[in-house]
């Protein structure tokens, strides 16, 4: 049975690439439904019952603080805020109401989807570490860890999302289309030349695990146990 997800956001971009994004990682995992204001967030809220809300603050209308208030009056679902806000009486605000979580934007949909999951297998008593191995790389999904050759690494986001998509694909050739559609989204306007800058500064980051991620001539990418 797919989880239902609420994303109340005005930001129609992000609407759709957060869509897309949790369809194509999990097909039939998240019934993922969205509103563009407040007064929409606000009936779906009491129209339907969710597993989680994902909740913009800066809305049309109603803001995400008051919707916020609204939730907690009547319901415990996960609240994760989804905001351009990052100043630390704004977040402190936000956990005094009764979210569970924040995400700043620009955000990283990897990092998005992993803190979902988490959040949601806690709430439902499923807390599982999901780590993903491949070589002398490891990843926990769920604490957002990555270690290579024994090292704790701290990577950018869109290197992160890349390692994630190779790792749960290693073996498998990737075209640079692929890669540019799965990580970068498919709204994405640009030379697929950006995948090369970035695969080189993963390489870098990973050290001497880097050349686990091999070049396929003509082709694209892989990433191999060595």
């Amino acid at each position: 049975m797919a989880y239902k997800v609420l994303l109340v956001e005005d930001d129609a971009r992000i609407r759709e690439i957060t869509e897309d994004y949790f369809d194509a990682k999990d097909p039939g995992m998240f019934a993922l439904r969205t509103a563009e204001d407040g007064e929409t967030g606000l009936r779906m809220i009491d129209e339907e019952e969710w597993d989680l809300i994902l909740l913009d603050i800066m809305l049309p209308g109603i803001d995400g603080f008051t919707l916020m208030r609204h939730i907690r009056t009547s319901m415990d679902v996960p609240v994760i805020f989804l905001t351009a806000k990052s100043l630390e009486e704004d977040k402190i605000r936000g956990y005094e109401l009764g979210c569970d979580d924040y995400v700043t934007k620009p955000f990283s949909l990897a990092e998005l989807y992993a803190k979902v999951n988490a959040i949601l297998k806690r709430a439902k008593g499923q807390v599982i570490s999901r780590v993903i191995t491949c070589g002398s790389i490891t990843v926990d999904m769920m604490t957002l860890t990555v270690r290579a050759g024994g090292r704790e690494l701290e990577l950018p986001p869109k290197e992160y999302e890349l390692l994630v998509y190779f790792m749960e694909h290693k073996g498998w050739v990737l075209s640079r289309d692929t890669l540019l559609d799965k990580v970068w989204g498919r709204d994405f306007y640009g030379n697929d030349r950006i995948v090369d800058n970035h695969i080189k500064k993963l390489r870098k980051a990973l050290g001497d695990s880097g050349d686990q991620i091999r070049t396929v001539i003509s082709k694209g990418y892989k990433m191999v146990e060595k």
